[in-house]
């Protein structure tokens, strides 16, 4: 007998797409171990604070120090200040930016603005790499479009030949994550501009640069030269990874000001706060402390690499804050493990596990696990 309870037909029912999410899986905070202090390398957080620039201009906007009304009044929807500062940092136009929550509410604009269902029943096709940002499905079967995944290569990079491949007639936007989230490795200038060359014209490429302050690879393609070069370019940025401005939201789009004139339309109106506008804004202004921090986070992350290398372990070349551990259906069971000494990390079932770059104390423990199971 089936004793699981059944919809009535009165029930409301969720858009159907809503069975076709993969849900998302945030890191998890570390579990308290006593004696121990915990640290979370499940989220790709930057482990310092925003730099003092921008802890003193926050605490200024809400002690009351400049007009208090900031907090009762909406933001500017388009922020300006932001896109303008921001123009002048890439030398672009400030028409050609738009914001968005995180990079990721940047993708949800375009995606949203470029590919989804139509009435006739067929739907746009959406081509990424696989695996990577766990957060692109979502995104694309939400707008009501077909994601094509394509598998990584044996290096765990993207597999460009394969990706135009999987190019359709349907085809309407294609992502390149580099680095790629959760693997590491960067895509290159040359091969980039290859296979841009092969790509239809009136597809979409988004090139993901979420992690791109941390490249430190002489060949790494440039997403806004990219963007110069390519009407048929969009740019992804961030200030939740090296500007460790995570919890405020703030992202955006560089693009051409005939796609972005349609971002605005699918905009979430006042998505980045005056707040978080300010903060980012700041951040830019102290560019110099932000790039010292992203430094520090680099030679960690060098030292992890390298002392995992000595110990045994195969890990792809990573230029993002993380670190891949490719042990498939072992996954699972190293991330319990790490949760016994205090530390969250973020396993991928069957795949791999991807460890964030943290504080020192933090990397020391996770490279201590790393050598005892390599040898056990």
């Amino acid at each position: 007998m089936n004793d699981i309870p059944q919809p009535s037909p009165q029930a409301v029912r969720p858009n159907p797409v809503i069975d076709r999410l993969p849900p998302y899986a945030a890191g998890k905070p570390p579990a308290a171990v006593e004696g121990l202090t915990s640290y979370k390398l499940s989220s790709n957080e930057n482990p310092y604070a925003p730099v003092p620039g921008v802890h003193a201009t926050l605490t200024e906007m809400v002690s009351g120090g400049q007009d208090a009304s900031v907090l009762c009044r909406y933001p500017d929807p388009l922020s300006t200040a932001l896109r303008e500062r921001l123009a002048a940092h890439h030398d672009v136009p400030a028409e050609d930016i738009v914001t968005g929550a995180g990079s990721l509410g940047a993708l949800t604009q375009i995606i949203n603005a470029y590919a989804g269902g139509h009435d006739d029943g067929h739907r746009d096709e959406v081509i990424f790499a696989w695996r990577s940002f766990e957060a692109y499905p979502i995104v694309v079967r939400t707008a009501g479009a077909a994601d094509v995944q394509v598998p990584l290569t044996a290096d765990h990079r993207h597999d460009l030949p394969a990706m135009l491949e999987a190019i359709t007639e349907n085809t309407r936007v294609i992502l390149l994550c580099t680095p790629n989230n959760p693997t590491g490795p960067v895509l290159t200038t040359d091969e980039v501009e290859d296979f841009l060359a092969k790509v239809p014209k009136d597809i979409l490429v988004v090139i993901d640069e979420a992690y791109v302050e941390f490249v430190r690879h002489d060949d790494a393609v440039q997403g806004i030269e990219m963007y110069r070069r390519h009407e048929n370019v969009a740019v992804l940025r961030t200030f939740s990874k090296a500007h460790g401005l995570a919890n405020l939201r703030v992202g955006y789009s560089i693009a051409n000001q005939e796609i972005t004139k349609h971002l605005r339309v699918v905009a979430v109106p006042f998505a980045v706060s005056t707040l978080a506008e300010q903060a980012a804004i700041a951040s830019l202004e102290n560019l110099s402390d932000v790039e010292e921090r992203v430094q520090k986070v680099v030679d960690e992350r060098e030292r992890v690499v390298a002392a995992l290398t000595e110990a045994g372990w195969d890990v792809p070349e990573t230029h993002a804050n993380f670190v891949w551990l490719p042990l498939a259906e072992r996954a699972s069971e190293f991330a319990a493990l790490a949760g016994t000494r205090a530390l969250s990390v973020r396993a991928f079932a069957g795949e791999g596990v991807r460890v964030s770059i943290g504080e020192v104390e933090a990397n020391d423990r996770f490279l201590e696990l790393a050598r005892e199971y390599i040898q056990g």
